[in-house]
């Protein structure tokens, strides 16, 4: 029924400009042939020219509903066209050579009224298109306003002041009509100048509706002056046929999209569409003032013109004042507060203009470096020194570029090298010159400072045909620079877009969080001598839609550069959580889940973890949690207290890959832990190497005596099983043992019966 109440609504508002339009040819037709006797009048003049503003006030009552930023112009030319019938019917009623009286006053009053509203109305209109002005606006309208009304002065109502329109001079009363539309036409082409000309359809249909008032009421006041009646004449025509394209321009008003225009209203006034009436306003002015010099014209007229020069000369001040700002705001806009190098914005600027120029003859290249080791400047010297080191990374590096090579601070610790014109050849040599001179120290707060830095080289157009694609490879190759040590690195691209394409795995893996491609393969950890099963260490794979089975070390890289460490841990917890709760009723086997830095240094772990394990039913000692070493060291007091407040909810923890990191023993006296895991570089070579043998039977002596458990990892066959064992060693893993599986074939592996580990027995015995 609504749709149906809605559709009739739509039916009527499109009528109404075809009934404007029908109204006015059948009024049309009455000055052609018009009846005699003054019951025709009347009825034609009273009642069928008047009908002509109904369909108009109704289709501004309608755009004031339908259109809500201009409800308030609406609403006041809804006002002015009331105002207007009632004036136009109380006039015929009283009839044209009616004397002055009390109803001819109320009727001039309301004729005012109406003038005064009109005014709203087009302030209102041009408001809602630009919501923000600047002071050239109001300067551009003051003088067009002024110039508009000198030339009207002068060359319309001047010759009616002074006689010179061959009649004697009019009384100021009767100037009246001209004089209103005088300064309505002034303020109309002031509001034209405000907009600087873009006037849209609205704003269009409006003015040619006032412009057909204006003619009729220059019209009739030509009539007038030479005595003339022009009741039901030609003249009434454009009034009425302005009352039809106001009703058009009703039906047609639309919300104003005010986007665009704020975003031309923010830059500086400049441009022909904006110079073009204040100019003609001007040459006006000028035109009034040459001819005041030969002809009698109105004082008035003079000071009009010479306010319009004066408005124009501050216009012009405004203007220089405007354009040295602008350049201003443009120059801080591109330029790094810190350093006042170019910043991002005017790198992209630039880059721009150089990827288009680049040709596989004349490449171009950029260079992306990336300070190691800035944090530690800042947490260890302060914010101030970091901003020194900033500073004086520019200030080195400027004068190794030649003029047309841009340096830019991204942001950070992240400066990146625009090379117009540069070979792969030319820009890794580049980039090398460029590493050396950060490498040297830096005189910081009486400190000698040394960072380094990784820079990634890519060119265009071969392989990035785009700035974006030309940021992406030379970001791709800065991470792999870091993430190898190698200083340098330059991009190549893989052919079969493999994990070289570290943001697209970055992007997927935000996808594979929420969705159920992660899974968790469990490997086995069985105790010496009898192979029983103590364990099972969960290892995350990703089932990538393209790329198939990945392991970690494709996916942990790109999950800490997008910051996403925390979230793949405990997306990690519960997977190996829910593997667990399926066999734990029956095998009491816990579960071991890894650990970053990121994960160690959360406070909020442990209430993660207990939540987790409450989740799938869980006691605490079903789950251990490993961290390597190095992890440990990033901030010792943090993980200590992270790691007891695990070991009070009874979670056990181990250090993974002992005897890799710092190994400082130090940490194994204060550091909360239950187990070691030796890395399989101290395993691998055991049975050979007494050396190796003589560091694994001390680290299980270290071990003991500190109360911890020693996992042996990298156990790849019986030999090496073994001697492990005889060594002390209290757990093995390894793929001698078993290799990491999905979880429906460990349950299946932890179901089946096993032989303890070959040889772990003989080599006790000896």
């Amino acid at each position: 029924m609504e749709q149906v109440r809605s559709f009739a609504g739509g039916a009527r508002e499109l009528r109404l400009p075809h009934v404007a339009a029908a109204l006015v040819v059948a009024y049309a037709c009455t000055v052609v042939v018009r009846p005699d006797g003054q019951a025709w009048d009347t009825v034609l003049d009273g009642v069928l020219r008047n009908a002509v503003w109904v369909p108009a006030i109704l289709a501004c009552r309608q755009a004031a509903v339908r259109v809500p930023r201009e409800r308030s112009a609406w609403h006041a030319l809804t006002v002015v066209l009331i105002l207007n019938t009632v004036v136009n019917v109380g006039r015929v009623l009283i009839g044209p050579d009616a004397p002055a009286s009390p109803p001819v006053l109320v009727l001039d009053t309301l004729a005012l009224a109406a003038y005064l509203s009109l005014w709203v109305t087009l302030i209102a209109l041009v408001r809602v298109r630009v919501p923000r002005f600047h002071p050239s606006m109001w300067l551009d309208g003051v003088i067009t306003a002024l110039g508009t009304t000198a030339l009207g002065v002068a060359f319309l109502l001047g010759p009616y002041l002074s006689g010179r329109a061959g009649a004697p001079p009019l009384p100021l009363v009767q100037l009246a009509l001209p004089a209103t539309d005088l300064l309505l036409l002034a303020l109309l082409v002031a509001l034209g100048s405000i907009l600087g000309l873009r006037l849209d359809r609205t704003a269009v249909l409006l003015t040619a509706a006032l412009t057909c008032v204006l003619a009729g009421d220059v019209l009739l006041f030509a009539h007038m002056v030479r005595g003339e009646q022009v009741t039901g004449g030609p003249v009434e025509l454009t009034w009425l046929t302005g009352m039809v394209l106001v009703t058009v321009a009703a039906r047609l008003a639309a919300p104003t999209a005010v986007g665009r225009d704020d975003r031309r209203a923010s830059r500086v006034r400049l441009g022909w569409r904006l110079l073009a009436l204040p100019l003609a306003a001007i040459v006006g002015s000028l035109l009034v003032l040459a001819t005041g010099w030969a002809t009698d014209l109105p004082v008035l007229a003079a000071w009009l013109a010479t306010a319009t020069v004066v408005a124009a000369l501050v216009r012009t001040a405004i203007t220089f004042h405007e354009v040295r700002s602008f350049d201003e705001v443009r120059q801080e806009a591109r330029t790094d507060e810190l350093t006042g190098l170019p910043n991002r914005r005017a790198l992209l600027e630039a880059a721009d203009r150089v990827v288009a120029a680049a040709s596989a003859r004349r490449p171009a290249a950029l260079l992306l470096l990336d300070l190691d080791g800035f944090k530690d400047v800042n947490d260890s010297l302060g914010h101030t020194a970091g901003d020194e080191l900033l500073r004086g990374i520019g200030a080195r590096l400027l004068p190794s570029l030649a003029p047309d090579e841009l340096l830019a601070r991204l942001g950070g610790d992240e400066f990146a090298v625009l090379l117009p014109s540069a070979t792969l050849d030319e820009a890794y040599a580049r980039a090398e010159l460029l590493r050396a001179l950060v490498l040297r120290p830096f005189p910081i707060e009486d400190f000698s400072l040394h960072v380094g830095v990784s820079i990634g080289v890519a060119t265009a157009p071969i392989p990035a045909a785009t700035v974006s694609e030309l940021l992406r490879c030379a970001d791709i190759a800065m991470y792999a620079a870091k993430s190898g040590r190698k200083g340098v690195h330059v991009y190549v691209p893989d052919p079969d877009g493999g994990s070289g394409d570290r943001l697209r795995t970055m992007e997927e893996l935000r996808t594979a969080l929420d969705g159920d491609e992660l899974a968790v393969h469990l490997q086995p950890q069985v105790a010496f001598p009898d192979g029983r099963v103590v364990g099972a260490e969960a290892l995350v794979r990703w089932h990538h839609p393209v790329r198939g089975l990945l392991s970690p070390a494709e996916l942990l890289p790109a999950a800490e550069q997008a910051g996403l460490l925390r979230l793949l841990a405990e997306r990690v917890l519960d997977l190996a959580l829910d593997a667990a709760a399926r066999w734990w009723e029956h095998r009491p086997v816990p579960v071991s889940v890894n650990l970053s830095a990121a994960d160690v240094t959360d406070l909020e772990l442990p209430g993660k973890v207990a939540a987790a394990l409450r989740r799938h039913g869980l006691p605490a000692h079903a789950l251990t949690l490993e961290l390597v070493e190095d992890t440990l060291m990033a901030d010792p007091d943090r993980g200590r207290s992270v790691l007891g407040e695990l070991r009070r909810l009874g979670v056990r923890t181990s250090i993974d890959d002992y005897g890799t990191g710092y190994s400082s023993l130090a940490y194994l006296r204060y550091m909360p832990a239950d187990e070691l895991k030796l890395d399989r570089s101290l395993t691998a070579d055991v049975a050979e190497d007494p050396r190796a043998a003589a560091i694994v039977e001390h680290t299980v002596a270290l071990a003991h005596a500190l109360g911890l458990r020693l996992v042996a990892e990298g156990v790849e066959d019986d030999r090496t099983a073994g001697v492990l064992d005889a060594l002390g060693c209290d757990v093995a893993q390894g793929f001698g043992i078993a290799r990491p599986m999905p979880v429906p074939d460990f349950l299946a592996w932890l179901a089946a019966p096993r032989p303890a580990p070959a040889g772990a027995a003989s080599q006790r015995d000896r």
